[in-house]
């Protein structure tokens, strides 16, 4: 993994749906999206703020998406952030990371943004395990002990143990 890279990849499952989610991590993220998205409303791009609009390569029109943009390092892995959600074809999402992959993103590989978020200290690897914990919890009780974990409720036990541990031997 080269962390100077901005990556690509789908976030939501693959197969078909409503939509799908494709998110890009790195410097050029911005950059890249501004060659391809073309806003509704001919307004600036905004940060944290969903906007409506299309993707073109060239002149073709690929879909009408809805873009949001996280500046770094306030975005979940600590650098620029771009999500797109899109209409869920498979035809689509591969047009779309087709066309960033043409512009010089990587396509990113698994886990590589979460990954990324604990190599930027955005979470500890308590939490980045716990992040596959969540996403394949399939009861209440799993789910619980994953979101605890999310949250740092493990690092905080920790860090409160090694806390005494410091004060008992000094």
């Amino acid at each position: 993994m080269n962390s100077e890279n901005t990556i690509i990849a789908l976030s939501t499952p693959q197969g078909l749906g409503a939509i799908g989610v494709i998110r890009i991590s790195g410097k050029k993220s911005f950059s890249s999206l501004s060659k391809v998205f073309k806003p509704l409303k001919k307004e600036k791009l905004k940060e944290n703020l969903a906007q409506v609009g299309w993707i073109n390569d060239n002149k073709r029109v690929i879909d009408k998406v809805v873009v949001t943009l996280f500046k770094n390092p306030n975005s979940y892995t600590g650098e620029d952030l771009v999500e797109i959600s899109c209409h869920g074809s498979k035809y689509i999402i591969n047009e779309i990371i087709n066309l960033f992959i043409k512009y010089g993103v990587q396509p990113a590989g698994p886990g590589e943004f979460t990954l990324r978020s604990f190599l930027n200290g955005k979470i500890d690897l308590s939490q980045a395990e716990a992040v596959a914990d969540l996403i394949s919890s399939e009861s209440k009780i799993s789910h619980e002990v994953a979101i605890n974990q999310i949250r740092g409720g493990f690092s905080k036990k920790i860090n409160k143990l090694k806390n005494v541990l410091v004060d008992f031997a000094s």
